[in-house]
């Protein structure tokens, strides 16, 4: 029996909305206030989606306390409280929501054995969400 599991972190952390690509007038017209010079942070609710079949000894599909240690080591510890500018995954892209969460599966992908990663999903305001399934 195939089965998810999930489980949500909260993590805050900055950035700014700018491409080097884009005249300053291009970036404001893109990013609008997100795009202001020293930046701005949000409170982030990551969620994070494991799939597999449920182990007949323990009847989990993951151990909870494992999949705390791998989010806390691989995503919380490097992005909490901290500019995501800064990051070098983020050197040769914009730190949007979408490159977060899109780097917050890559880094957390085959490392949940035995179950599989299956979306990562990030809640950036009460209004705005984001999801990746490694597509």
């Amino acid at each position: 029996m195939r089965a998810y599991f999930g489980r949500r972190y909260l993590l805050s952390a900055s950035h700014r909305l700018h491409s080097d690509a884009l005249t300053a007038e291009e970036n404001a017209a893109t990013y609008g206030k997100c795009n202001h010079l020293h930046g701005h942070g949000h409170n982030y609710v990551v969620e994070v989606l494991a799939g597999g079949d449920v182990d007949a000894e323990t009847g989990m599909v993951v151990n909870l306390v494992a999949m705390d240690d791998v989010v806390r080591t691989k995503v919380m510890e490097r992005f909490d409280h901290r500019n995501l500018d800064l990051d070098p995954l983020f050197a040769s892209c914009v730190p949007t929501t979408e490159n977060l969460c899109k780097a917050v599966f890559e880094l957390l992908d085959g490392r949940l054995w035995p179950a599989e990663l299956a979306l990562v999903r990030i809640e950036e305001t009460e209004n705005n969400f984001f999801e990746y399934a490694g597509r």
